[in-house]
């Protein structure tokens, strides 16, 4: 019985195959009768039973196209699938080279803190092309027609004027050397550095002097002016540049020393261009109707203070050259707002800058000496609870600026009493202050205290916190009216009818008070 069951299996197996490959035999001899399995199976041959032909019958065309031995094929495909992956990973290198940031870097630390130094001078002076164009095209008009002429140069301090007047005189030498005209003699100086206010006509005097130079008692200012009334000899005199940096110093110590100078200007033969630079505004109004009656009234520009996205865009520049992301955005933006609506003093923008990475720096040192305090505890602590290891292309967390650290170094350098009010108030109270600001958000001035009471309760509900009643509401806002950051009015004898308006506490202080506590941060938005 096994040798006949065993023979069966075997006609079996030879059966199937062959069944298969008998119906193309049975159409092509039409007239034969036999029947195929009788027929092939006595004429079977070796090459029928190719094992060629049972991979190709019984493996899926998938595996017929892994399996197949084409080299070429098998080359494209593989050449294909690198490319793909090395189009896929190259923005992923790229990115992690521009967010490379340690902040326990020393080195990387100093860079930052250079690129945003007072001292560091930008390749270009943004935001202030309009006034290097109107210094520059006066002083090439002084250049051609050979005229002496004065120039004042006023606003608040950190408005770029120091900078846009370097800046302006180099480009004259270049423009200078281009057109074929002689280079004028530049002289610049700090007022502040003089010892006598007189010394300046001295500086002017050692610039401007003749060759052979006659020595006598006569004073600077004297020899000046007898130069500049004079007609020059044969040999030409150059046009000399004086730019005159801190000129409120010569306003606050002497006078007439700021007449005579700009006075200079105004000789015969003179050939001194004047460029003043202050910060006093109101110089105009205090000196210069009296210089107009004298016939030497300079022409006055002024630079006006940053805005917040002057500011802004100068913060982004310096920081643009650096290879990783120092702040995040909401951080630059809090310090421009906050530079921009009380000073815009760039200089001040810098510092407080400056002043946020200290602050992570110092951060960043104080978790590590609490994580190197106790190391056994660490150690029994760090086995416990250990998190699983992250995945090889994972990024890791970047520690950067955050708009908290940025917020510190604000309230050290704007540090006000209303301020530190708003910052020691109960939570409810700091929360109607946020309903003040949302409420007053536009052209709206006033209101009553039942709207502000119904804004209040949205912020409430918004924040699932449960909202105090109308009577201990009116207490509090009552409370804020005595503090002065509210204000209460009207003859109503019903609270919810009173008026309501914002006091000594206006939307820039609450913000800047309340917007490092991500809380207050999403009930002012």
């Amino acid at each position: 019985m096994p040798a006949i069951a065993k023979r069966s299996l075997e006609l079996n197996d030879d059966s199937m195959p062959v069944q298969w490959e008998s119906t193309p035999d049975a159409v092509r001899s039409a007239g034969d009768s036999t029947p195929p399995r009788r027929r092939l199976r006595s004429n079977s041959s070796p090459m029928k039973l190719s094992p060629i032909s049972k991979p190709m019958k019984l493996e899926s065309p998938r595996k017929r196209l892994s399996a197949c031995a084409n080299p070429q094929a098998n080359g494209i495909e593989k050449y294909f699938t690198q490319k793909k992956v090395q189009t896929l990973c190259k923005p992923v290198e790229k990115s992690v080279e521009k967010l490379k940031w340690n902040p326990k870097d020393g080195k990387q630390i100093s860079e930052v803190k250079e690129a945003l130094h007072v001292s560091t001078v930008p390749p270009t002076v943004s935001c202030r092309e309009d006034e290097q164009k109107r210094v520059l095209e006066f002083l090439k008009q002084c250049i051609e027609q050979e005229k002496a002429a004065s120039l004042y140069v006023c606003g608040c301090p950190g408005t770029g004027k120091s900078l846009s007047i370097e800046k302006v005189k180099q480009a004259l030498v270049d423009w200078a050397g281009e057109a074929g005209f002689e280079e004028p003699d530049v002289l610049a100086l700090n007022c502040s550095s003089l010892t006598k206010t007189s010394d300046i006509f001295t500086k002017i005097l050692g610039k401007d002097q003749l060759p052979k130079k006659v020595k006598s008692k006569t004073s600077s200012l004297q020899l000046l002016q007898n130069l500049y009334s004079q007609k020059p000899s044969s040999s030409r005199r150059k046009m000399t540049l004086v730019i005159a940096d801190e000129l409120d110093f010569l306003i606050t110590k002497d006078g007439a020393v700021l007449h005579d100078l700009f006075m200079l200007t105004t000789y015969q033969f003179s050939r001194c261009i004047l460029i003043g630079v202050a910060n006093a505004i109101d110089l105009a109004d205090r000196f210069l109707p009296r210089l107009q009656s004298l016939n030497c009234k300079p022409i006055v520009i002024t630079f006006r203070a940053y805005s917040y996205g002057q500011i802004l865009r100068i913060l982004q520049q310096r920081l643009i050259t650096l290879p990783y992301t120092v702040f995040q955005p909401p951080a630059l933006e809090l310090c421009a707002r906050k530079v921009a609506a009380a000073s815009g003093d760039m200089r001040k923008a810098l510092c407080i800058c400056r002043s946020a990475i200290e602050i992570l720096e110092a951060e960043m040192k104080e978790s590590t000496d609490n994580l190197n305090s106790s190391p056994v505890v660490d150690a029994f602590v760090e086995q416990q609870t250990a998190p699983a290891p992250a995945p090889v292309g994972k990024k890791q967390e970047i520690v950067v600026v955050t708009i908290g650290h940025m917020a510190s170094a604000l309230s050290k350098t704007f540090k006000s009493p209303v301020v530190d009010t708003i910052q020691s108030l109960p939570q409810h109270q700091q929360i109607i202050l946020c309903s003040a600001v949302r409420l007053f958000r536009g052209k709206k001035k006033d209101s009553t205290v039942a709207q502000l009471n119904k804004s209040y309760i949205d912020i409430c509900k918004s924040t699932l916190i449960p909202p105090v009643g109308i009577f201990e509401f009116s207490s509090m806002c009552r409370v804020l009216n005595d503090q002065g950051l509210l204000k209460l009015g009207g003859q109503s004898r019903d609270e919810k009818l009173k008026r309501v308006t914002m006091n000594a506490a206006d939307e820039a202080d609450i913000t800047f008070a309340l917007q490092g506590i991500r809380f207050f941060r999403n009930c002012l938005q």
